[in-house]
């Protein structure tokens, strides 16, 4: 994990076991059940891994933070910002059974007691006012992401920035942050990945922070 090691050398022990563990372990369920493409399985610590830590170097999550990772995949960003957070709470949400049924392997494997696997789609979810943020990683444009997470958003702001959305983003974005509606428009952050972590993968990758 060359590049994990560069980029997040803070890392404990423990951390960096359950990350090592992460590659052997999609390999072998991405076998038996595809939740990703065969060229990222093979570049899984950039593409999926650091892609999702990139979060990390912006946000922080304490103790009795609690975020919804809608629209999870196979675990992305959820899985690896639990690792990264383990005094946080995290839901990883998504509509497809057999995506959710690899979430769930690979957190046991790994020990994850603060990740809580759920095969549900946005409008079922029955958690209103739970979530601090909500993550997403190219599920949907901010707008409907907006919309879906709003209820979802405590109204208690215990974190640097106030609840809301981030979401992993790539390409031209001012179309999708000029469609916010004013208070989101207003209240909205872009970060460069690029600029985080300066790897050819992450040119025209990007942070969005939407206040909910």
């Amino acid at each position: 994990m060359e590049l994990l090691d560069r980029y997040f050398p803070e890392l404990d022990a423990v951390q960096k076991d359950r990350f090592r563990q992460l590659i052997p372990l999609y390999t072998d369920w991405n076998a038996k059940i595809n939740v990703i493409s065969r060229q990222d399985i093979e570049n899984l610590e950039a593409r999926h891994i650091l892609h999702s830590l990139a979060i990390a170097k912006i946000f922080q999550f304490g103790s009795g933070a609690r975020l919804l990772d809608l629209g999870t995949g196979g675990g992305f960003p959820g899985i690896p910002l639990a690792i990264m957070f383990p005094e946080a709470s995290f839901v990883l949400a998504d509509g497809t059974g057999k995506k959710i049924r690899v979430v769930r392997e690979i957190s046991e494997a790994l020990g994850l007691e603060n990740v809580t696997p759920l095969h549900a789609r946005v409008e079922e979810l029955k958690m209103n006012g739970q979530f601090d943020f909500v993550l997403s990683r190219g599920v949907a444009p901010l707008t409907q992401l907006l919309q879906w997470s709003q209820r979802l958003l405590s109204k208690k702001h215990t974190h640097a920035y106030p609840n809301g959305i981030i979401a992993l983003k790539g390409g031209d974005l001012r179309a999708e942050i000029k469609a916010l509606p004013g208070k989101g428009k207003d209240y909205s952050e872009v970060f460069d990945i690029a600029d985080i972590i300066p790897e050819p993968f992450f040119a025209e990758k990007y942070i969005v922070y939407v206040q909910g």
